[in-house]
């Protein structure tokens, strides 16, 4: 089945993995920002597994920490890559220290995993996490795939060209566009002269075909998981969740990079494979979210997930079923105000099957890396029937009251079910209440 509505609570990347782990909010699991250190002491789905009776590994990126308390918990067998870690001859860290391996990040890890399901105990069940650094900045392709491309022409996307009018100032002030990419993002300087548009085109062709040929690895490895599953006989008993922390930007409104709530940051991919329970070729477009993920693995294991997770069981969907209480909106929160390197403010929102309400609170409540200035807040809706790409926020069109006031009303009401708090400057109107 693919969920064709799955949403992130928080478009960056240790957040987000925290959010999967934990089955919680970042406002409960701790880590709100890319500094922030995860507790890996607390629940989490692989740990609860591990104590039915499961097998558990992770392979790959774990990017929330290191160190005591930090190091990966409740698995058997862990190799992670320091921080983001190396495409090329990766150094990896294990619970017997640290070691380089020679070869491309994406094969390396995958050959990892593949070892580890054959030397399994085939007498317990197990859970594996194959977590690639693939397609991360700054976007380096394993050799065979380096000329992919190279006499193609990849189309820009329709909002490429965006100028950023009838937004926030967020949305103009973000420094995540084709300029701001760095050499060895696309691997040589631009000539000489060029300028402009011609430039911004120029980086892109260069940035979006790096990009791709370091998916098209991972097409390759999910190809030999697969196949391995297959030559196991473990396909039709083996629940296969392909996912992201979060969207990206492929130069839709000009940028790479993610952290905005608009949709090609906010939408993340999930694909679940498992063939005992959910009917192929399917596509689901109810509301889901990363929060989801670990309640649906226990519930999909017959494990009880831990009282303090917060999302829901997709396996109701997954059989073909929506609950008639099913989620009506989404929550995200942005924390990490960043006024330097990306220029993305700190902003949290609600986003229902055809708004999105968002608010630029603008600091970063004391995290480290926050802005010392604060700019004034500011909204933006939007109405995704209408307004698909999200050019043009109808905040304060006069016609959209009725909608601003619902969402102001589900944004709180959000807030409260999950126990976060508003920032202070948003006014306690009758609308919040």
């Amino acid at each position: 089945m693919r969920f064709d509505a799955c949403f992130c609570t928080n478009s960056i990347c240790a957040p987000s993995r925290a959010t999967i782990l934990t089955g919680t909010y970042n406002h409960v699991n701790g880590v709100t920002t890319l500094s922030a250190q995860f507790d890996s002491e607390q629940p989490t789905f692989p740990a609860t597994l591990r104590s039915a009776g499961y097998q558990t590994a992770i392979f790959g990126k774990w990017h929330l920490g290191h160190g005591p308390g930090h190091d990966p918990v409740g698995f058997d067998e862990w190799r992670v890559l320091p921080d983001q870690g190396e495409y090329h001859d990766p150094e990896l860290i294990g619970a017997d220290g640290r070691s380089r391996i020679p070869g491309y990040v994406t094969d390396i890890l995958t050959d990892l995993s593949l070892d580890w399901i054959s030397a399994r105990d085939r007498s317990r069940p197990f859970c594996l996490l194959l977590h690639h650094k693939a397609p991360h900045r700054s976007w380096e392709p394993a050799p065979r795939h380096q000329q992919m491309y190279a006499s193609e022409e990849i189309r820009e996307p329709v909002t490429f060209r965006d100028d950023y009018t009838h937004r926030s100032t967020a949305a103009s002030r973000a420094r995540m566009r084709m300029t701001d990419l760095w050499p060895q993002d696309v691997k040589e300087e631009p000539p000489a002269g060029l300028a402009g548009e011609a430039l911004d085109s120029w980086l892109y062709q260069r940035y979006i075909k790096e990009y791709l040929r370091c998916v098209a690895s991972i097409d390759d490895t999910m190809g030999r998981l697969l196949d391995h599953l297959d030559a196991e006989g473990l396909a039709e008993d083996t629940i296969v969740v392909y996912t992201s922390d979060q969207g990206f930007f492929l130069g839709d409104h000009g940028w790479f990079d993610k952290r905005f709530m608009y949709e090609e940051s906010l939408r993340m991919p999930l694909l679940v494979r498992y063939p005992r329970e959910v009917a192929g070729g399917r596509a689901c477009s109810e509301l889901t979210m990363n929060v989801d993920v670990a309640q649906t693995l226990l519930d999909l294991c017959g494990v009880p997930a831990p009282a303090r997770m917060q999302g829901h069981s997709l396996r109701p969907l997954l059989r073909g079923e929506t609950p008639q209480e099913w989620r009506r909106a989404v929550y995200y929160r942005y924390w990490e105000h960043d006024d330097g390197s990306h220029g993305v403010w700190a902003h949290y929102g609600v986003r229902t099957e055809r708004h999105k309400l968002i608010y630029y609170y603008n600091d970063g409540l004391g995290q480290p890396g926050a802005s010392e200035s604060q700019a004034p807040p500011e909204w933006e809706l939007f109405d995704l029937e209408t307004d698909p790409y999200e050019m043009h926020s109808v905040y304060d069109d006069p016609s959209y009251r009725a909608v601003r006031e619902e969402l102001t009303v589900e944004l709180r009401r959000q807030q409260r079910a999950i126990g976060d708090e508003p920032h202070p400057s948003q006014a306690d109107t009758s609308a919040t209440r």
